[in-house]
């Protein structure tokens, strides 16, 4: 569904590009952890996906279609859901009547069961409310558009645990195998039952590209491994390890906090 081809880009004015000769694929039925460390470009790659940035060099399709060109076919599948953002002065429900029409497979039905989960009810004055509320309600629009390609950045921060539970409930009940979703976070242990897929951004260039399941074959993570040992950390558990899984060593669960540091420690 995303292809991503020789992908330069950088700011101007900046000596330093976010991304040089940058190759990417993401397939549809999948959710995609895109992690990194500050500054390596996440947010940037959000929006060079949805078409609010422009390469400086290569090209991004989605679909076959070229990001750059703005087609309307294009624009209709994708749905940014941004870090920060502002809701303008009305209800929600005339929210949702000025800008349904733009997502020709929108669904009241999954809207109202988004706020329903969230815990939302009424016709919400959007302006009076918190951050974490107005992010619930963008949440809900953004799920109820049913694009195929649904991006969100840092989308838990602001919401209590509580509410981070309500996200990962809505998120895995709209999720089908038509959609891609990528979350851009630094709050993976928000997000690491959610996804499948994690892709790994450093410095210009991709340092990971890899689904759950492959990595949950090819690593062991805990105490005792019975592997050559890649990494260890000390916890108030003991000694944590990320080691080689052996042939006949049982799959573990993927610390996605280890492995980041792990991976960004090779590069």
């Amino acid at each position: 569904m995303i292809n991503i081809q020789n992908l330069t880009f950088g700011y101007s004015g900046s000596k330093r590009n976010v991304f040089s000769q940058f190759n990417l694929q993401m397939k549809p039925g999948s959710v995609y952890g895109l992690l990194g460390k500050n500054g390596t470009g996440k947010t940037t790659l959000l929006y060079l996906l949805c078409g609010l940035l422009r390469p400086n060099k290569g090209e991004i399709t989605i679909d076959g279609d070229v990001v750059s060109e703005m087609k309307k076919q294009m624009l209709e599948k994708i749905y940014l859901v941004p870090e920060e953002f502002m809701l303008p002065s009305m209800s929600m429900s005339d929210y949702v009547k000025m800008y349904k029409p733009f997502y020709k497979n929108f669904s009241q039905e999954i809207m109202d069961s988004c706020l329903r989960e969230f815990e939302l009810e009424g016709d919400l004055k959007l302006s009076s409310l918190s951050m974490g509320t107005k992010k619930k309600v963008l949440m809900s629009f953004a799920l109820a558009t049913n694009t195929k390609l649904l991006l969100m950045d840092e989308p838990s921060n602001g919401l209590d645990i509580p509410s981070k539970r309500q996200f990962r409930k809505v998120i895995a009940s709209n999720m089908n195998e038509e959609r891609l979703m990528v979350i851009s976070t630094h709050q993976v242990h928000d997000v690491e039952m959610l996804i499948d897929h994690v892709t790994l951004i450093g410095q210009e260039k991709l340092l990971l590209d890899s689904s759950m399941q492959e990595l949950a074959e090819q690593y062991t993570f805990g105490t005792n491994p019975e592997g050559e040992v890649l990494y260890s950390e000390k916890t108030i558990d003991g000694t944590q390890c990320i080691a080689r899984r052996t042939a006949d060593e049982p799959e573990t669960p993927v610390n996605l906090e280890m492995l980041f540091e792990y991976i960004t420690s090779l590069k």
